[in-house]
């Protein structure tokens, strides 16, 4: 027993030399090592070697991402209903189900079929209702999907680039809860034009996509504004507006400094069109539910449109600035 806690001492001791750098002898060679918090040049360089490289889909001119951080608030219900409005403003779109070990969008897109592949081995993604989908949900038989962290990101990089998603105006991602490995590989592999979150209004869940957002502004991915879903109910008969929370949103979205792209209600029809794989949009083109996604997919496009503008008058005036040092 003495020599067991005299070992755990040793170990101890020489911990703690080696934090603060002092040097310890051992067969009479003199070594000297201390831990950093930071790596060198050189580590960096390994360890970016590791890393995806981010680069453009083939095709695809926007990446707009669905995202919250929470989850049950509606994240693939948006990310449909989202994908199905754009197409229906004209756009082509594409739909991916970045959520691998719970994949919804399958049954929401009434899709089941295993994706074709073409004769470089890239998937060729199923066209419903006008939009191109592709879900691991298509990949793999029923059953749950037990991976690792590095397994995650492999299958998230095979259905970004492996898959022949041109040409496409929007490319949607539906994302799972948390802030883990497949938004940081989305992150890594692909520029995202945008991320629009989704949050219903009580505090709880607003706490938790506050930290979602946190981490797309710390990737440096912009936010296009809150989706907030699950907002209020109006009477049928009545047609009185019964709000769910307290007014908690606006000071989240102050916080945030995004805006709140629609206030969606609950609807009995949803959850009946989401089971039955139509989205409500399309079935029900005249609800209060259609008629927000249609402004929601009418500011998504709108912001899109003033980034790609801003990006040419940036690259316009440093074209010229260039132009200008050269002669100067």
């Amino acid at each position: 027993m003495n020599l067991c806690c005299r070992s755990i001492m040793v170990f101890q001791n020489s911990l703690q030399m080696l934090r603060l750098g002092i040097p310890s002898r051992r067969y009479g060679v003199s070594t000297v090592r201390k831990l950093s918090s930071k790596p060198d040049q050189r580590q960096a360089e390994l360890m970016a070697r590791s890393l995806p490289k981010r680069m453009p889909l083939p095709g695809v001119q926007h990446i707009v991402v669905v995202s919250s951080g929470k989850g049950g608030v509606g994240k693939t219900t948006t990310a449909v209903n989202l994908a199905v409005s754009l197409a229906n403003h004209g756009k082509n779109v594409g739909l991916l189900d970045g959520d691998i070990f719970g994949p919804s969008v399958p049954r929401m897109m009434n899709i089941s079929e295993a994706p074709l592949v073409d004769e470089r081995n890239m998937m060729i993604p199923l066209v419903n209702f006008g939009v191109k989908c592709l879900s691991m949900g298509l990949l793999v038989e029923s059953g749950p999907v037990v991976w690792r962290g590095p397994l995650v990101m492999s299958a998230i990089q095979r259905l970004l680039k492996g898959a022949v998603w041109g040409p496409l105006d929007i490319l949607v991602i539906d994302t799972p809860p948390g802030t883990g490995d497949v938004h940081l590989s989305l992150s890594q592999n692909v520029p995202i034009d945008g991320v629009v979150l989704v949050s219903s209004p009580q505090a709880a869940a607003l706490d938790i996509t506050k930290k979602g957002a946190e981490m797309y502004r710390t990737l440096q991915v912009p936010l296009i504004g809150l989706v907030e879903n699950m907002s209020h109910v109006v009477c049928e008969k009545c047609e009185h507006r019964i709000e769910l929370a307290d007014n908690l949103v606006e000071r989240y979205t102050q916080e945030l400094s995004v805006e709140v792209l629609a206030r969606i209600p609950i609807e009995k029809d949803v959850m009946q069109c989401c089971d039955a794989g139509t989205p409500v949009c399309l079935k029900f083109p005249n609800s209060l539910f259609a008629k927000s996604y249609d402004s929601i997919a009418t500011k998504v496009i709108s912001f899109l449109t003033n980034k790609q503008k801003g990006a040419i008058y940036f690259f316009f005036f440093l074209s010229c600035f260039i132009f200008i040092a050269a002669l100067w």
